[in-house]
This record gives C-alpha cells, sequence and structure tokens, in this order.
C-alpha cells in the first residue's frame, strides 16, 4: 500500500517551496515496480528506504544516489523501484528557483543528478540529517534547515513575482493562452518565454500544455472534481486531441490510463491536487 503526505513549508520559505512531501510503500522485497513520473516543478528527493532508478535512454537504467535533483518534466520519465521504500523530498517554485540555484532550471528539464552536484556538501548534509529521522515533523524540520542553508549561500535573492502569478495561472487556469497570460503579466511573449526557461525549466506553452493534460488525469483518476464547462474544457477539441496528449505525456491511451493502475504517477496526481491547497 502506497502513503504519500504533504507539509506545507514554514512562512519563511513559502515563497521558495511549494511543499514538503513523504512518500513510502510497504511492498514485498522481491516486488518490482515500473511506472513513469511527470513532475511540473523541480523536485528534491530523499531515497531514504529502497531501490530507486530512471530509465535515462531506451534500455539503460541508472540511480543517481540517495539525494537526487529531478528536473521538470516536458516527457514522462520512467522509473523503477524495487522493495519497500520511504522518499521524503521537497518541490521548488519556480519564482523562487533563482534564490536556490545558479544555473537556469532549463538545465536540468527531463534530468534526474545527484543533489551533490549543485548543492556540493550541503546535499550530503541534507542526506545526514534526514535519512534517519524518526518521524515526518522531524524530516520536514532537517529539510528547511538545509533548504535556509543554501538561500544564505546563494545571497537570498527575492523571488520572481511575475514567476510566481504564472504558476498561479498554470494551476488554476490551463486553458489560458500564452499570449493572455503574458498580457496579464505585462509582458511580451518572448520575454515570458525567456523567464519561464529560467524558471521553470519549459516555455509557458509546454507548461500550460503539461497542466492541462495533468488536470484532465486528475480528473479522471477521480481526484478532482470539475464543474461541467471546465470539464469540458479538458476534454480538449475532440478524441484524436485528447489521444495524442495523452501519448505525449505518458505514452498510452486514455483508455489505456483508464485501465491500468500507474500507482506512482497517480500518487503523484495526488499529492499535486492536495498541494493546490497549501498556498
Amino acid at each position: 500500500m502506497l502513503f504519500s503526505r504533504n507539509y506545507p513549508p514554514s512562512p519563511a520559505l513559502a515563497p521558495y517551496i511549494r511543499r514538503h512531501y513523504v512518500f513510502a510503500a510497504e511492498l514485498p522485497e522481491d516486488f518490482s515496480l515500473v511506472d513513469k513520473l511527470l513532475s511540473e516543478n523541480v523536485f528534491v528527493r530523499i531515497l531514504i528506504r529502497g531501490d530507486w532508478k530512471a530509465e535515462v535512454a531506451p534500455g539503460q537504467w541508472e540511480a543517481a544516489g540517495p539525494v537526487v535533483l529531478f528536473g521538470a518534466n516536458a516527457k514522462p520519465m520512467p522509473v523503477s523501484v524495487n522493495g519497500p521504500f520511504t522518499v521524503a523530498g521537497f518541490a521548488i517554485r519556480p519564482s523562487g528557483w533563482r534564490s536556490l540555484n545558479e544555473a537556469p532550471a532549463r538545465d536540468f528539464s527531463d534530468r534526474m543528478l545527484p543533489l551533490q552536484e549543485v548543492w556540493g556538501d550541503l546535499a550530503d548534509k541534507l542526506w545526514s540529517e534526514v535519512s534517519h529521522c524518526p518521524d515526518d515533523d522531524v524530516i520536514v524540520a532537517a529539510m528547511e534547515t538545509m533548504i535556509s542553508a543554501q538561500l544564505k549561500k546563494i545571497g537570498l535573492f527575492a523571488p520572481a513575482p511575475q514567476m510566481a502569478r504564472f504558476e498561479t495561472i498554470a494551476r488554476t487556469d490551463s486553458m489560458r493562452k500564452v499570449e493572455d497570460a503574458a498580457d496579464e503579466l505585462s509582458l511580451s511573449v518572448r520575454q515570458l518565454e525567456r523567464r519561464c526557461l529560467v524558471s521553470f525549466g519549459l516555455s509557458p506553452k509546454v507548461i500550460l500544455r503539461r497542466s492541462r493534460f495533468l488536470d484532465m488525469a486528475t480528473a479522471m483518476r477521480g481526484f478532482s472534481s470539475p464543474n461541467e464547462r471546465v470539464l469540458a474544457g479538458l476534454r480538449y477539441f475532440d478524441q484524436s486531441h485528447l489521444t495524442r496528449e495523452f501519448k505525449h505525456f505518458l505514452g498510452v491511451t486514455p483508455r489505456q490510463f483508464r485501465l491500468s493502475s500507474t500507482p506512482l504517477f497517480t500518487a503523484g496526481l495526488k499529492l499535486r491536487h492536495e498541494g493546490k491547497t497549501l498556498a
């Protein structure tokens, strides 16, 4: 059975961190699970227990150590896990990305790599602090301590308010046109594209398109109950369009998605839906 729990960041870290989470499963030791991830945010994942790998090239499965940076996804990332597992971590807000990292987010899109390559020794300290924590409260407190240390190391750059507003647009109005979003933010489309590549790692068009797909997948899994107007918009122009989006973002048709369990992807949808209430 899978257990996923969301926790809001402290007020001091809320401009930089969207949520903390703990994700665990008590599975048989010989159990192997293969699924896909489609992350909107850059995530730090601390692999407290379990054997996780990602398919970095066709047929090539690799691990990235106990503390991993997963970039935002424009395409599905196949992952596998063997036996029982416990994962803790946090999602970085696009508006706070440059406050925590020197390189633009586009350098990490559709990639996973050891966090130490980005945060240096603080990644090792993060593992040391979290790996033996007795409960969720202590895990979250340890993560917040290391995040605060990274903020000070980078220099406490102010969050980007326009990117915060675009994150809200993408999560609450995924059918918005890029041109309309740029107008609302008092940016040209070109300016919005450049800033999104730095903060989100992807273009605004891909961000909105992916968010719309995830909204539809969330409704199909029963985690949300959109009204008829919203649901009609999420259904796309026709069935072939919907099928293309499912094949692009998940590699399956809508019918195959309905009939499959996709436990890791579905847990991510649940965390995403619950996370909308955190801020």
